[in-house]
């Protein structure tokens, strides 16, 4: 079997799986659905050879745990080291600019963060340069590749719940753009629809972001309609003690997907649960696995990076809504729309 050689920019949290940064954040590793480098360590065609942070404390961390060369500068690495994949795990700034010079530096499968970047245009440099180049472009939201949510998607598609009614989404910490951009590339891959339009209202309470005040990623309310007339609620304000759920209704049934489990309630009486057993294959070790199988030649990617970025589409239509008072705007965005920043961490 050939071994890939990965390198990883940023050693934080999701990165390098630092419990130190997760701390600053008041997260813990272990309630992650993986993290870049356990992924990417755990595949036994993938070595971590290299590794970037600007943090003196995070490349300790990260050298002593994997023996692997660290970098201050990400640029000095690329052209340091020959890499087959580059994980980014960064702020969402700097995704194009690391995507591109990946690009550049022949990198063939580039393992991205979320949301795909500040702004659409961003994200298109991004998607052309590695299409160009014949590089894999892969956005880490991790739900692509969650056993129960595939399952979910086919039960729909094969009209296990009938016809789809609506769907409702709720989740307490806001940050569209953040935390949003899970929820709203979900509801595309559960249902196989794209969203033709957003009417949505920011909540600009201004709850702090942990990464500073630099970012700023509102929550907000709003609706999404999808292909065939689907509409979506969302309901995700800076502060609530609501638990994430997506709730999908159908004319013979709905469903409950909260984290990586999934209810089912007839309306004939019967239910069913999928549970997540705690020790299964993260979904991002799913993810690198069918990366190495695109590296390998053996199948196209289950998930195209155009997907993304039409996640990130809808993430500027609920900005580019609330500045008319919540009026609908319609997908895809044109004129000054699409030049809306959204500042996600």
């Amino acid at each position: 079997m050939a071994e890939y050689r990965a390198g990883i920019i940023g050693l934080g949290f999701i990165g390098a799986a630092d419990q130190v940064s997760g701390d600053a954040l008041g997260q813990r590793v272990e309630d992650l659905d993986g993290t870049h480098l356990v992924a990417i360590e755990r595949h036994p065609q993938v070595k971590v050879v290299a590794g970037s942070s600007r943090d003196a404390g995070r490349r300790e961390r990260f050298a002593h745990r994997t023996g692997a060369r660290t970098y201050e500068d990400w640029r000095v690495m690329l052209e340091q080291e020959k890499l087959d994949l580059v994980s980014i795990a960064t702020y969402t700034p700097t995704h194009e600019e690391i995507t591109l010079a990946c690009a550049a530096a022949g990198v063939r499968a580039v393992y991205c963060e979320k949301p795909v970047a500040p702004c659409l245009a961003a994200g298109e440099r991004m998607l052309r340069a590695c299409a160009e180049a014949g590089a894999l472009l892969v956005f880490n939201h991790q739900r692509r590749f969650s056993p129960n949510y595939r399952r979910l998607r086919e039960l729909i598609a094969g009209g296990g719940l009938g016809q789809l009614t609506s769907v409702n989404a709720q989740w307490g910490s806001g940050r569209l753009g953040n935390v949003g951009t899970h929820i709203f590339d979900a509801l595309c891959m559960i249902t196989g629809r794209r969203a033709e339009a957003v009417s949505g209202t920011l909540d600009l309470v201004g709850r702090p972001d942990c990464r500073g005040a630099a970012f700023r990623d509102p929550g907000g309310w709003g609706m999404v309609r999808f292909e065939g007339g689907l509409m979506a609620l969302v309901d995700a304000p800076d502060y609530s003690c609501a638990p994430f759920s997506i709730v999908f209704n159908g004319s013979e049934g709905r469903v409950l997907a909260g984290g990586r489990e999934v209810q089912i309630e007839y309306w004939d009486g019967r239910r069913e649960h999928w549970p997540s057993a705690v020790e299964e294959t993260s979904s991002m070790a799913r993810g690198v696995a069918e990366i190495v199988a695109w590296l390998e030649g053996g199948r196209p990617f289950s998930y195209s990076a155009a997907e993304a970025l039409h996640v990130l589409e809808i993430i500027v239509g609920f900005h580019a809504s609330h500045a008319r008072n919540a009026a609908w705007v319609d997908l895809p965005l044109s004129g000054d729309d699409r030049k809306i920043l959204v500042h996600s961490g």
